[in-house]
């Protein structure tokens, strides 16, 4: 017999706008607190200098945190011209300088290349796995290595703002996996001045904003009451972006015990993913096939 989590079997998302200065980690690990939950995940990590959206998945939502991993993102962020470091941020030592200065017309005519389906290098300090290592390990004990170019879905690049010669400010909407740092790194070298991020925010992930976030502060002072747990999602709005088949009664049953199972469809093609609900709740996620659902997953909310 498995031994029994420790904590409230409380499902549901949390939406933080994290602050600077803390391991999204440290963020989880604070609402799984805060709630007294069993279990909880994050759906993309930021790094601890940057601020924004981490949704914060509990209980049966870890089970659509890949859904809002794989959505797009939206990041605001500042790059400082004329400075490489070592971390491609402003938490970096500065290895390179430069005295030029390209013009917003300069900047502009670089971003192209930047767009559609591109290839990104990550930073030397990422959680990339290098034979089992994590890269900034590698990194921290001052070796460096070569990581392999990664694909990259670029949505959008545009200018926002330019307030000095020094900085420009940038909007991304971007795919899985990318690296703020990578852009800003290889902007600053397609431009010949070097760049790194100054300060970086993810704006919005998949369904969740970081103006409709909770603070850090909000967190620590409703922790433990019943006023915080007003503040959850509920599991399907990680499955925003998939398309909803109500099941049967019958359906729900089999879908339950992780059996096909009969949906009610309108527009849903053959082999859609999807997802199947009984009475407002979800049951599973799975395929579309001839009337029924084939769940991969079984969500259980009773």
């Amino acid at each position: 017999m498995g031994r029994k989590r420790k904590g409230r079997a409380i499902s549901g998302w949390l939406v933080e706008d994290k602050p600077a200065g803390i391991t999204s980690t440290a963020i989880v690990n604070k609402v799984r607190w805060a709630l007294g939950a069993q279990k909880a995940g994050h759906a993309g990590t930021l790094d601890p200098a940057a601020t924004g959206v981490l949704a914060v998945a509990l209980g049966e939502a870890t089970k659509t945190v890949p859904y809002i991993t794989d959505a797009l993102k939206c990041y605001r962020f500042m790059v400082r011209l004329g400075q490489a470091t070592t971390t491609d941020d402003a938490e970096g030592a500065i290895i390179a300088q430069s005295e030029a200065r390209p013009d917003t017309a300069q900047i502009e005519a670089a971003l192209p290349p930047f767009r559609g389906e591109i290839s990104q290098v990550p930073p030397q300090f990422s959680a990339v796995k290098v034979e089992g290592e994590r890269a900034y390990d590698i990194a921290r004990a001052g070796e460096e290595m070569e990581l392999a170019a990664r694909p990259l879905w670029v949505e959008k690049l545009d200018i926002i703002a330019r307030p000095d010669p020094d900085h420009v400010e940038l909007e991304m909407v971007c795919g899985k996996g990318g690296y703020v740092r990578s852009i800003a790194r290889d902007l600053g070298a397609a431009l010949g001045c070097h760049g790194h991020v100054a300060w970086l925010r993810r704006v919005w992930s998949g369904p969740f904003n970081a103006e409709e976030g909770i603070t850090l502060a909000q967190i620590d002072a409703l922790s433990h009451s019943p006023e915080l747990e007003t503040y959850l999602r509920p599991v399907e709005a990680g499955l925003a972006d998939l398309p909803e088949l109500p099941a049967t009664a019958e359906g729900a049953a089999r879908l339950r015990n992780g059996n096909p199972g009969m949906v009610l469809t309108a527009s849903v093609a053959y082999g859609d993913e999807a997802w199947a609900s009984y009475q407002g709740r979800p049951v599973a996620v799975g395929i579309y096939k001839a009337g029924e659902l084939h769940p991969s997953r079984v969500f259980n909310l009773d």
